[in-house]
């Protein structure tokens, strides 16, 4: 007897961004931009990525678990970036 997987396809949300201990100049110059138009309460900023993935998957939990592999692999770099996965989404 055969077991049929039904797949659905997932948005799946991944931020990346450099590791604390990595300098973001693009991020200091834009926290010095906002503190010159008064946003003074605005801190220690960075800029990152966030990228949108397609995923075909059996579940949420499967998307997430496919996007994490492929941010491991390619996405992000393991030296000076890290990532997470900040949703997954159903696509109706």
């Amino acid at each position: 007897r055969e077991i049929h997987i039904r797949y659905m396809k997932f948005f799946v949300y991944l931020a990346i961004e450099r590791k604390e201990a990595i300098l973001d100049p693009q991020g200091k110059a834009i926290e010095h931009a906002l503190g010159s138009l008064g946003f003074r309460e605005i801190e220690n900023t960075r800029v990152g990525k966030l990228i949108r993935l397609t995923v075909d998957a059996a579940s949420p939990e499967a998307a997430s678990a496919i996007a994490e592999r492929a941010s491991e692999k390619l996405l992000a770099n393991p030296i000076m970036e890290a990532f997470s996965v900040i949703k997954v989404k159903p696509i109706a």
